[in-house]
């Protein structure tokens, strides 16, 4: 936005050079001096104040929800797409203004400076009227769980089309050959399948990966097992192995499904605390949590499933019981003294249960199950109990 602000102030004394430059109408250079003056005091000061606003926005994000869903509200775009035009809108009207008190344009270069005004004024309305219905909700609880929840919906879209990232299937004990650990301790947050194929087609390589995006790596914990004539050392030092491996400090959405889980899961735990006591928003992260898990039980057409490109490599699929753990095991916890919540968690994974009678229907069974003995030990008052009960029981 700053290069096209200063192209766009220069680019009027271009107009000068067009053969019917002497007939375009005369603008008076006091006129457009005081557009500029007015775009120039003011821009810098509503670009403060978004400023402002938008820290205010993530402070009350990581608040009210949980710092993991961080990530998430400071990358809105329409924020950042604010920021960048009120910033360009200064700097333009700092450049403009600069040349127009030096009598840099003519009539014609005059006459184009104060269309281009007129149209940033016209951009600039329009973008804040814009950015100031997303910062009315930017940060607020609601809009911190829908953007954990697309960022999680899109991840299993991904994996639902690619359970193994286009790889072979392996079971996720499978250790054949050497292992290959990382340098450092640090979350595995993405993984270049297209780099490892390349490296395994040139030493003539086999790869089983053990540990998906997501994983806490050490060096107790091998990222891959490699089949190859490289012994563990060379390995070790391939760079161009080690590179295809992105680990980081924090786990990142995109290719971990399990994180938005459990990112939903905290929000809906930190809403059943004593300080809050907002069991509505743990039943609203609940029926979340089955769309989603809907979602990922819809079945595959032929179309759909993605065929197998990278055939020296091997990677384990998602285990729909840690998923279930992620989502479920503190839900039921910190909601075991609450009634409304009991019946809405029994309800969903009865709903669960009965969508998909395969792995997820044991998992969503044995998590009912689970939270039934939970709210048994929590709930002092029988009738308090059996209704929590019944409301399992009629899903069944």
């Amino acid at each position: 936005m700053a290069i096209l602000s200063i192209a766009a102030a220069f680019g009027s004394k271009f107009a000068e050079t067009l053969s019917f430059a002497g007939d375009l109408p005369e603008v008076s250079a006091d006129s457009v001096e005081t557009l500029l003056t007015v775009m120039a005091s003011s821009m810098l000061a509503i670009a403060t104040f978004s400023v402002a606003s938008m820290v205010s926005a993530y402070a009350s994000a990581s608040r009210s929800a949980t710092p993991r869903s961080f990530t998430l509200v400071v990358s809105d775009d329409v924020s950042q797409n604010a920021l960048s035009t009120f910033i360009g809108s200064f700097i333009f009207s700092i450049v403009a203004l600069s040349a127009v008190t030096n009598d840099f344009f003519e009539q014609a270069g005059l006459f184009c400076l104060f269309v281009i005004t007129i149209t940033v004024f016209a951009v600039v309305i329009l973008t804040f009227v814009r950015w100031v219905d997303r910062i009315a909700r930017l940060g607020r609880l609601g809009e911190t769980v829908d953007k954990v929840e697309d960022a999680t919906s899109a991840a299993l879209a991904r994996r639902r089309l690619a359970p193994t990232f286009s790889c072979n299937e392996c079971d996720q004990d499978d250790r054949q050959g050497q292992a290959l650990v990382s340098k450092k301790i640090a979350y595995l947050q993405h993984i270049d399948f297209e780099q490892l194929q390349c490296w395994a087609q040139e030493h003539d390589a086999k790869i089983i990966i053990s540990a998906l995006p997501g994983t806490f790596i050490t060096p107790e914990r091998p990222l891959a097992y490699i089949k190859s004539e490289l012994n563990a050392k060379e390995l070790h030092n391939d760079e161009a192995l080690n590179k295809a491996f992105t680990l980081g400090d924090d786990r990142v959405f995109d290719d971990d499904p399990r994180f938005g889980l459990i990112v939903l899961s905290e929000i809906a735990g930190k809403a059943l605390s004593p300080a809050i006591n907002d069991p509505g928003t743990a039943i609203d992260v609940i029926g979340t949590l089955v769309r989603l898990f809907s979602q990922w039980s819809n079945p595959l057409s032929e179309e759909e499933r993605n065929e197998i490109k990278f055939d020296r490599i091997a990677v384990p699929t998602l285990s729909i019981r840690d998923m279930f753990d992620d989502a479920f095991t503190s839900l039921a916890r910190d909601g075991a003294k609450t009634v409304e919540l009991g019946v809405r968690l029994q309800k969903a994974l009865g709903t669960l249960a009965t969508i998909n009678n395969g792995l997820m229907g044991d998992a969503a069974t044995f998590h009912a199950n689970l939270a039934l003995q939970r709210a048994e030990k929590a709930l002092e008052i029988k009738h308090d109990f059996e209704t929590v009960r019944s409301a399992g029981a009629q899903e069944n």
